[in-house]
């Protein structure tokens, strides 16, 4: 009886501690994700809302986007992958020439939580280099690439003079080709300074003109992340 008694004690001082170890990684998980100098939202006094494009991938229907903004007067901002732009880059030209806002997205789309300081400014130069050479524009906004980065990112980013930009809401619509979704992700609960995050996708250009219509019929300003924050 009594071994059963010391064996049922030294159960619970284990999980006891197995749950002290977990609620102080959980802790510091939330706090590397946590920094002051990381944007999630821009200013919410303003009726701004901005919904931001990152391009890695595919160009069939970029051109298509950039018609549905010149009807709704929209200047939005791209952030493009460095090795996309490359391939593209008479594209991101014509992005730039229509008056939208170019921001970086790293170069070869890698998760820069998983890069030591050298290898994050790496991925932020080598994109950074090509639009200044090709455009002589200097970006100053950064996208980390699927949203993954730590405060070695945001070190990098910042010794590079450039803001680490992540999204108040995500449409997903990479993932979910569902027009309808993506209107709903992209709309529902809008609040001042949102910043949400898109894709050059078949079913968002679907639904892309009935996002910015919600936005003219209730009060919101669609424009670049510059001018949200």
């Amino acid at each position: 009886m009594k071994k059963s008694i010391n064996i049922a004690i030294i159960i619970i001082v284990a999980m006891f501690v197995a749950l002290i170890g977990l609620s102080f990684s959980n802790s510091s998980a939330l706090e590397s994700n946590t920094d002051s100098r990381v944007v999630y939202q821009g200013n919410t006094s303003l009726n701004n809302v901005c919904f931001m494009i990152n391009v890695y991938q595919g160009n069939e229907y970029v051109e298509q986007m950039l018609d549905i903004f010149d009807i709704y007067n929209v200047k939005t901002t791209f952030f493009v992958g460095g090795s996309w732009a490359v391939k593209n880059i008479d594209l991101v030209k014509e992005i730039y020439a229509r008056g939208h806002e170019l921001g970086n997205h790293g170069f070869y789309h890698k998760d820069q939580d998983k890069l030591d300081f050298e290898a994050n400014q790496q991925e932020i130069e080598l994109c950074h280099k090509v639009i200044s050479e090709n455009l002589g524009v200097n970006m100053t906004l950064f996208a980390p690439p699927s949203g993954a980065y730590n405060v070695t990112t945001v070190d990098a980013a910042v010794s590079l003079n450039y803001t680490t930009i992540m999204w108040t809401r995500d449409t997903i619509d990479w993932r979910d080709q569902d027009r309808d979704l993506i209107y709903s992700r992209a709309i529902k609960n809008m609040n001042n300074g949102d910043l949400i995050l898109m894709h050059p996708t078949k079913k968002t250009v679907d639904a892309l003109s009935d996002i910015l219509e919600y936005t003219k019929d209730n009060g919101f300003n669609p424009t670049t992340v510059s001018n949200c924050l």
